[in-house]
């Protein structure tokens, strides 16, 4: 391939699954969110779709069509962490580009293998199984994202955590980001909402610090704070109030965790403003997108995802954790998968009889578990295996959230002026994006 010298880098901005319908009321309501303004008045704007099949509209699936080029049926890959299996099928963006020359940098792109062979830096992120790049602060890094994020629900932050995140607060933080990470700390009580938050601010600041140290011509970055909130806390917005509201023991009726997300937000999506003034090029985009839900629906996560297979009688070489109440188990053999998808399956409530891994999927020496009970479980909730033994189960598990927002196909794509993007084709599927990025990361 023909070597690219770039005389202006790309970023690629990935705010999972933001619905910019909503942000535009709050922008219209609100003048406290300059940047969001500058975003939707003076950059262009193209809208893409995903997949027809609600259950394919997962930001896992659609990130992987935006890194590979194809739609769901062509790259076929349906579980977070499932690209690890499938790269050596599939070419990523991130390795095309660097078959043209290009330095390339990615900070925790969902759902993306490792396969760069000299990566600027390459931090995956918290649930999928890839390498990072060889340098001892991102292998630190990647460490402590995937303890914290799969810890949440359950609060637990380890001490190795503790002192990786020290590290990265004195290495990427100025003294104004300190003060400004310590009000974003003092919020978390009581609302629950600031520690995603915190670690998207987090994530952006090694961003940040890794493009100013490695210089890469194309770098990646993936926040999820907004795909949380709105997730777990859409019907508390108070410009698209649907009929619907969380209970009060959940959250005050009076907050709006969204507002308080844009706020952050839009602080971020500053910086990279600036770097844009500067020459720097810059994508944005969601991927989907996500409307408010119609019902209440509880979501819960095991505690300790080993401890309980043990408990119930699953024999396995390894489990591990996936986004919110997924998890996936390897055996020794398949003998020994079948059995656990027995025992599993025949999990039930004490009481009402209803399934609690309603969704398993079954693959070689593997499966892919979700915990699917929808009610909320109280102290004294009891399961009942199938030779009749009853468990405790509400000391199992963590409460994660009540369900607020539901998929869209929906997706929103915004690039800065120097991208010369005005006339892109909208409405196009969100796998196009890759020829997007492709042709302005070689633009010169």
């Amino acid at each position: 391939m023909e070597l690219i010298v770039n005389n202006s880098k790309l970023i690629v901005l990935q705010l999972n699954e933001i619905n910019f319908d909503l942000v535009g009321k709050y922008v219209n309501k609100y003048n406290d969110l300059p940047n969001f303004k500058k975003l939707l008045n003076f950059y262009s704007f193209t809208e893409t779709h995903a997949e027809d099949n609600y259950e394919e509209l997962e930001p896992w699936i659609q990130w992987v069509s935006v890194h590979t080029g194809k739609k769901f049926l062509e790259h076929k890959v349906f579980r977070l962490g499932d690209i690890v299996k499938e790269s050596d099928k599939l070419t990523q963006i991130f390795e095309l580009l660097e078959k043209f020359g290009l330095r390339i940098g990615v900070v925790s792109s969902m759902n993306a293998a490792n396969k760069l062979v000299r990566p600027a830096y390459f931090i995956p992120d918290p649930w999928t199984d890839t390498p990072s790049d060889n340098s001892g602060l991102s292998k630190r890094i990647a460490k402590m994202l995937c303890q914290t994020v799969n810890d949440n629900s359950a609060g637990r932050i380890s001490f190795g955590s503790i002192i990786t995140l020290i590290e990265i607060v004195i290495k990427f933080f100025k003294n104004k980001d300190f003060i400004d990470l310590l009000k974003l700390i003092f919020k978390t009580r009581g609302k629950s909402w600031y520690k995603a938050i915190i670690l998207d601010v987090l994530v952006h600041k090694i961003h940040i610090g890794l493009l100013s140290d490695k210089k890469p011509d194309v770098s990646f970055v993936f926040l999820n704070a907004g795909a949380h909130i709105q997730h777990h806390y859409l019907f508390n917005s108070i410009v698209d109030a649907e009929g619907l509201s969380n209970p009060a023991w959940y959250i005050n009726p009076e907050e709006d965790p969204v507002r308080d997300l844009l706020a952050v937000y839009d602080r971020l999506l500053g910086d990279y403003c600036d770097l844009v003034d500067g020459g720097v090029r810059l994508i944005v985009a969601t991927g989907l997108t996500q409307v408010p839900y119609n019902r209440v629906k509880f979501y819960y996560r095991l505690k300790s995802h080993s401890d309980f297979l043990g408990l119930v009688g699953v024999v396995f070489r390894r489990v591990l954790p996936r986004m919110t109440r997924d998890f996936s188990v390897s055996f020794n053999n398949n003998m020994d998968r079948d059995i656990a998808v027995k025992i599993l399956s025949d999990i039930r409530m004490d009481g009402n009889g209803s399934c609690v891994f309603g969704e398993i999927e079954v693959g070689d020496c593997e499966i892919f578990v979700t915990l699917t009970y929808p009610s909320e479980i109280g102290i004294g909730d009891r399961i009942v295996l199938s030779d009749g033994l009853k468990f405790d189960f509400y000391e199992h598990v963590v409460f994660v959230a009540v369900k607020n927002g539901m998929h869209s196909t929906r997706g929103f794509v915004f690039s800065s002026p120097n991208c010369r993007l005005a006339g892109e084709k909208s409405g196009v599927h969100v796998a196009c994006l890759f020829d997007t990025i492709k042709k302005v990361s070689l633009m010169k």
